[in-house]
């Protein structure tokens, strides 16, 4: 399909919200196969490269200018494929170099929608390759009559109101971007003076604590966005910790993500501030937290006297700007470095619109 083609006719979407990310779904035989036109036909979608996204369907921030394709599997271990794709808002740019836990919320509920998986008759469970990582996870959710509930109970810090919940249970995260928990061979390294953790359990994450670079780890988002020369060192840290983690030039690219930790203020296991890749985020990753939590798990890590771990059983309250994420991350400490058995959350989604979107 020509771009002229396409502004014409348009493309088949279905804008949802997963997680406290929003983000544009799209069936991968409903864009051009080759990435180049792709990736320019979405950039026109969202409105990009403009601070506003004014021209596009983008949300003018970076938790909202996603993008998931989502196809046939590919394999006889899961029901779906799915690619993320993270565009730029002022830049433009395409990186499929990381996935998104939020946006995967929603893939489950488009694959029932978009007749890529059966639905139960009260629930389903669809079994999800995440394309970006190789790392597989299992959405279940509710789907009463055989169709998507999205209506429900189930509250997220940083959305309004509640919905439907949604049971994310990871397997294979460990290391499926950097191919190691510890990237860098160790728990901890030193970067322009600065004791650092790097490690991936879903998501490159650079883990300081929040003293170290001169903020006490609580701030509001606007206060943290207006701090220039925070983000000139968020900048340095991340791209010197990108190369001891191999990998290489991240200049465009929004990983890995900087999490800032600070002591528990509001009961949880731990007060925390990210960046992407030197925005603040208005929340946090759900791989994004499940990788820093992983790091304050590990003895001698960067944070992990800060850490005040929850009763066994419960799951992980990470504390960030609008609220709290929990999580679960069982690791096996018998071994060294210490193994990852499973991961977990709860989120929600919900479908915003489908139709058809028509690009610039």
């Amino acid at each position: 399909m020509s771009a002229a083609e396409a502004a014409d006719s348009g493309i088949r979407c279905m804008l949802m919200r997963g997680g406290t990310s929003k983000g544009a779904y799209f069936l991968a035989e409903d864009l051009p196969a080759d990435p180049r036109l792709r990736d320019d036909l979405l950039l026109r979608i969202m409105g990009t490269p403009d601070p506003s996204q004014i021209d596009g369907i983008g949300g003018a921030q970076s938790v909202t200018s996603k993008v998931a394709i989502v196809s046939p599997a590919a394999g006889p271990d899961r029901d779906v494929d799915y690619l993320f794709l993270q565009l730029g808002v002022d830049e433009p740019t395409v990186s499929d170099r990381q996935t998104c836990g939020n946006l995967l919320a929603g893939v489950g509920q488009f694959a029932v929608e978009r007749g890529l998986a059966a639905a139960g008759p009260e629930r389903t469970s669809v079994r999800v390759r995440l394309v970006n990582t190789g790392s597989t996870s299992v959405a279940s959710f509710a789907t009463p009559g055989g169709r998507p509930a999205y209506s429900g109970t189930t509250a997220v810090s940083g959305v309004p109101g509640t919905a439907a919940a949604v049971s994310l249970d990871f397997a294979g995260t460990e290391g499926s971007v950097c191919g190691a928990l510890l990237p860098t061979g160790r728990i901890r390294d030193e970067i322009d003076g600065i004791a650092v953790t790097c490690v991936d359990n879903g998501m490159p994450v650079v883990v300081v604590r929040a003293e170290d670079l001169g903020v006490r780890g609580f701030e509001p988002v606007a206060d943290l966005a207006a701090d220039t020369a925070l983000a000139e060192r968020v900048q340095s840290l991340r791209m010197r910790a990108a190369e001891l983690m191999g990998l290489g030039d991240v200049a465009e690219s929004p990983v890995p993500k900087t999490t800032l930790v600070a002591a528990p203020r509001d009961g949880g296991a731990v007060c925390t501030r990210t960046f992407i890749p030197v925005r603040p985020h208005p929340s946090i990753g759900v791989l994004g937290g499940i990788s820093a939590v992983t790091a304050l798990m590990l003895d001698g890590s960067v944070g992990a006297d800060l850490f005040a771990p929850p009763p066994p059983g419960a799951p992980v309250e990470i504390e960030h700007p609008s609220g709290v994420l929990a999580v679960e991350v069982e690791l096996d400490h018998t071994c060294s470095p210490p193994r990852v058995g499973r991961s977990a959350v709860i989120r929600t989604a919900r479908k915003l619109f489908d139709g058809t979107v028509f690009p610039r």
